[in-house]
């Protein structure tokens, strides 16, 4: 999954407006402990081959999580979820050995958190975003 994770990557350049929006912290599974907010990790969550006797597909999930510790509103949160949906959904990927086929959008979530740092206990705002992913390797 390495090569459509760097996809992912690669498709939110400097540049576009989500890059812009979280300030290019775009994290593969885990923030680092001192990510500035806001930021998105996004992350491999399921991998379901189909194999055929000429055909080798996958169909992927993959969840981008946007966080964001504006307290006085989701509204920041809300406008970076915007700017996702704008770059990923029905997207056209260039997926080393692959031939991508279609990236759809399903559930969405929005929830505030509390989390722990060093500086203490903030609550923050989390959209939780799955996409599928179907690709075709080459």
């Amino acid at each position: 999954m390495k090569a459509l994770t760097q996809a992912i990557f690669a498709k939110c350049a400097a540049g576009t407006s989500l890059h812009t929006a979280i300030g290019g912290r775009l994290y593969k599974g885990r923030a680092p402990s001192s990510a500035a907010y806001p930021f998105i990790v996004y992350e491999v969550i399921s991998d379901v081959p189909t194999d055929t006797f000429t055909e080798h597909i996958e169909e992927v999930m993959i969840q981008f999580s946007i966080f964001s510790s504006d307290r006085q509103s989701a509204d920041e949160v809300e406008d970076i979820f915007g700017y996702l949906k704008a770059l990923y959904d029905n997207c056209a990927l260039t997926i080393t050995g692959y031939t991508h086929i279609l990236m759809t959008r399903g559930n969405a979530s929005l929830m505030s958190e509390e989390v722990t740092t060093k500086a203490g206990t903030e609550e923050i705002w989390h959209y939780a975003v799955e996409y599928t992913v179907v690709m075709q390797k080459n």
